[in-house]
Formats: C-alpha cells, sequence, structure tokens
C-alpha cells in the first residue's frame, strides 16, 4: 500500500490525505506515548534505555516499519514512518531516537545488502525488540569528513579482520550487532569505504567509554582490535559508499521528523501553560506578547511540515537529497526555536528537569548535530543550487515546469 491512498481517505487538519490505516495507526501510538510513555520521560535522563517503551511499540509494529513482510515487518514507507516518529517525539525524544536506531539507516543498509541468511536471523529480532541495532560512524578525528575515517577491514581468504575505533556511538551496551562503516582492505578516500556487521560478543569488539548527552541519552566509544568476522557479515566493499550514502537521504527525514514532534509537543505544552497560568488577574495568553509568540510558533510547525511531508514524498526508500536535506535543516532549527519559546512561556517552572518542555527542549538540540550538521547540508544545498542552475528555467525544484 503506498503512504497516501486514494480510498478511504481522510484530510487532517494539515491538509494531508491519509489513509484509515494511518490515522488507525498513529492513533495506537499516540495512545502509548501519552498514555504512557510521556510521564516517564524523566526517568529516563540518567541514560537508561527504554526497554520497556521498545517492547510496547514492537507488539504495534513499529519496529518492523523499515523491514519488510517476509522478514515479519510491515514495509511502510519514508512517510509513514516519519509521521510515526513524530507522534513518539511529541511525549519522549529518548525513545524517538531508540526507535529511529531500528527503522533507520543500520537496519536499510542490512535490508539492502546483507545475505539472506543475515537477513533472515537479523530482522524478525529488530521487528519483536529481541536485537537492538548501533550504527558505528563517527571517529575520533573525524565525523562528517568519512574519507578520513582510518578503521580498516583486512580481507584474508574467508575471514576479515576489523581494526579501529569509534566514538559518539550510540545503544552501544543494549545493541546485539554493530553495522560498522569501514575502510576495506586499505583502500583510500571515499571509495574505499564499505560496511561490515559485527556482532555483539565478537572476540575484538569492546565499550571503551561512556559519556552522558544533554538529551539524556549515553554515547560510547567502540573499538575493534584484530576483531574476526566471516567474509559474508562484510555487506558492503569499498566503492559501494554511494549506495550506502543513499540510505542517508531517507535518515534526514526521519531525523527532523522527531524534531518536528518535539516542537510540536513543546507547542501544545505551551498553550495549556498559557491558558492555565495567572498573572494580573487573567491567564498569561491573554496578552498578546504570548498570543504572538504562540502564533509564530505555530506558522513556523506548519511551514516546516510542509517541507518534511513533501520531502518525504519525494521518494521511497531514498528521497530526494536536496529536498532531504533542506527539510532536515528548517526542521531542526525550528524545533530549537519553538522549544525555546515554550519554555521561555513557562517560566522558571520550564527550566526544571520536572518541566516537559525543559526535556524536549534539550532533545531539540540535538537535531542540527546528528545525519549531517546544518553546516555540511547547507554546503550541499549550496553546491546543487548552483550546479543545477539554468538560465532559461532557473534553478530546478522551484517551480513546476
Amino acid at each position: 500500500m503506498s503512504s497516501i491512498t486514494t480510498q478511504r481517505q481522510t484530510t487532517s487538519p494539515h491538509g494531508i490525505v491519509l489513509s484509515k490505516e494511518q490515522r488507525h495507526r498513529i492513533g495506537l501510538v499516540r495512545e502509548l506515548v501519552q498514555g504512557e510513555f510521556k510521564g516517564r520521560g524523566k526517568d529516563l535522563l540518567d541514560g537508561s534505555f527504554p526497554w520497556e517503551n521498545m517492547r510496547k511499540l514492537a507488539d504495534i509494529g513499529v519496529l518492523g516499519m523499515a523491514v519488510a513482510r517476509q522478514y515479519g515487518g510491515s514495509e511502510l514507507g519514508v512517510f509513514d514512518t516519519a509521521l510515526v516518529l513524530e507522534e513518539i517525539a511529541k511525549g519522549c525524544y529518548i525513545t524517538a531516537m531508540a526507535v529511529l536506531g531500528e527503522v533507520g539507516t543500520q537496519t536499510r543498509v542490512i535490508s539492502a545488502f546483507a545475505p539472506e541468511h543475515i537477513k533472515r536471523k537479523v530482522l524478525p529480532e529488530v521487528c519483536s525488540c529481541d536485537c537492538v541495532l548501533s550504527i558505528c560512524l563517527t571517529e575520533p578525528h573525524a565525523g562528517t569528513d568519512m574519507a578520513s575515517y582510518t578503521t580498516n577491514a583486512e580481507i584474508r581468504g574467508d575471514k576479515v579482520v576489523l581494526n579501529g575505533t569509534k566514538s559518539l556511538i550510540s545503544r552501544a551496551e543494549e545493541a546485539g550487532l554493530f553495522v560498522v562503516f569501514t575502510r576495506i582492505d586499505g583502500q583510500s578516500g571515499l571509495d574505499g569505504i564499505g560496511c561490515a556487521l559485527v556482532e555483539k560478543d565478537t572476540p575484538g569488539l569492546a565499550i571503551t567509554s561512556k559519556v552522558h548527552t544533554l538529551g539524556g541519552e549515553n554515547l560510547h566509544e567502540v573499538t575493534f582490535t584484530d576483531c574476526v568476522i566471516p567474509i559474508d557479515q562484510l555487506v558492503v566493499r569499498q566503492s559501494g559508499l554511494k549506495s550506502l550514502l543513499s540510505a542517508f537521504n531517507t535518515q534526514r527525514c526521519l531525523n527532523p521528523s522527531i524534531s518536528l514532534g518535539l516542537a510540536e509537543g513543546a507547542f501544545d505544552e505551551a498553550v495549556s501553560y498559557a491558558g492555565k497560568r495567572q498573572a494580573f488577574g487573567r491567564s498569561i495568553g491573554d496578552f498578546q506578547g504570548i498570543r504572538w509568540k504562540l502564533a509564530d510558533m505555530y506558522i513556523a510547525i506548519e511551514a516546516a511540515r510542509g517541507l518534511l511531508y513533501r520531502a518525504c514524498l519525494s521518494g521511497n526508500p531514498f528521497p530526494d537529497p536536496l529536498l532531504a536535506a533542506t527539510a532536515k535543516i528548517r526542521c531542526n532549527e525550528m524545533s530549537l526555536e519553538v522549544t525555546s519559546e515554550a519554555l521561555q512561556i513557562h517560566g522558571g517552572y520550564g527550566f526544571t528537569d520536572d518541566s516537559v518542555v525543559s526535556r524536549l527542549y534539550r532533545g531539540a538540540r540535538y537535531g542540527t548535530l546528528g545525519g549531517g550538521t546544518s553546516e555540511t547540508l547547507r554546503d550541499l544545498i549550496g553546491k546543487r543550487v548552483t550546479g543545477n542552475f539554468d538560465e532559461k528555467s532557473g534553478i530546478s525544484g522551484l517551480s513546476f515546469s
């Protein structure tokens, strides 16, 4: 079924036509998030992994959204997946990020490139929350600059020996399988990057440090020291980076869907608080200064939503890179603006750990850093815009011609 169907359609307040199936799925997720997850959000600020939340989401099929039906998933498109992540993020950033790890790049790499026996083993476990995936990209000296990665997989007959260090890695302590971007046989540059799958108990794999983040998650350093894996776990060899990077266009739609949800959750909290909080004999929402803040927040959310939904619908499974980058920047930066204003409306109470908007604000700060920084994506957009300019028709994508 396509994300937007022509049968049994219902129009949302945002002008987007959703099927009954889509609305039902969103309703199930909303019931869990607002009824249970939101109230437990403070308990996750210490770095705890939201196992209970994840298992409940697995029960309603959320963790299998990026998995084909033959492996137990629902094989949903980018738009449907973004809608669900948006709904989760309204109430719990940490749970939304945990789900992103199961429906994002790492799962799509396995689905697209892993041999059949690995798919049959791993993907059903992803759907049921019996296997958490961890993607290993960043290195101590290189993040976006993948050409400078030094982690290396040396092919020795039917085995591969992996050596290197990855930093700022999510879900390392919980992961059953690591999806590692690595150099192959010392080949230089971007063409030398491939991808290996490493099971958690493989000798030579070690979690060597842990740091706690502003958003509440823990990140880790993971080292591979003469780590031997079967050659069929080297799922992408050199010159395969272009194929791997196409998965990031999906990630650049899913990351901002979390930012959008965080902004919406903060906006809801701000509207509710403005109606209840009394000052000078009336609710603070009766003051023009607050009303205008709320109006600007609403405008910013809806403008970003339009960009994101357009990007999500631009291609499946891999959206248009220019639209995905544009939507990511706008949603990430909008989320920071809106959650900050929501905290301001709450006054001093908004600055406490007990405040929902405080947690949403913390989460919003991550968006511009993960999945491609805003600076990197602006450079990408600039190159695409100047490179695709036509004297007669103008900038590609700005018209229907």
